[in-house]
């Protein structure tokens, strides 16, 4: 990774909603540091995570398995999770931070699984970010199941740098949001069929 300098995470983040949008108030120009692996379980395997600076954009990278196929998880947390995510996770929308928020849909492709989009005014960007891209890919598995990528930019304005730690808490959230949409397509499984 020319010019990237590594800093491995610990939790993968796939997340839409803005209750998963961690809050940015307290940006500094500190470098980052590094979080502890810890445990995580319930269907999910973390394979790989990274995060890297490059000049004005904090890019966080993570790839998770589950045993749910490609085309019935992008049908549930992609295309009807504005259906879904409220009836699963009520107290992820209610219990937001955050008065406002504005996403721009900036790709959506059926046939490859892959999703991209961009939070773009709001008070979660705050005077510190100019926007947060986010792509997801899903892959089918040797298994039948999936492989979640994902991809998160934050583009800050000016030279700010983030900390790992100031993104932990919407990782986490976005964390149980997946294991939340994916529990409830192990549950009923003729759901998004």
């Amino acid at each position: 990774m020319d010019g990237h300098t590594p800093i491995h995470a610990s939790k993968p983040s796939v997340y839409k909603y803005h209750p998963l949008v961690p809050n940015f108030s307290d940006l500094t120009s500190s470098k980052t540091s590094t979080i502890i692996n810890p445990h995580y379980s319930f269907y999910t395997i973390v394979h790989f995570q990274i995060l890297y600076f490059i000049m004005g954009v904090f890019t966080y990278e993570a790839e998770t398995t589950t045993v749910i196929p490609p085309a019935r998880l992008f049908k549930a947390f992609v295309l009807d999770a504005d259906n879904l995510i409220p009836k699963i996770a009520p107290q992820a929308i209610k219990s937001s931070q955050f008065n406002y928020v504005k996403h721009r849909i900036d790709e959506i492709d059926n046939a490859n699984f892959t999703y991209g989009y961009s939070l773009i005014e709001g008070d979660a960007l705050t005077d510190k970010l100019e926007k947060i891209s986010y792509e997801i890919k899903l892959v089918a598995s040797p298994d039948g199941g999936s492989i979640l990528k994902s991809t998160s930019k934050y583009h800050t304005k000016g030279d700010h740098e983030i900390k790992e730690e100031q993104i932990k808490a919407g990782k986490e959230k976005a964390a149980g949001l997946f294991k939340a949409v994916e529990g409830y397509l192990l549950a009923n499984t003729d759901a998004y069929n």
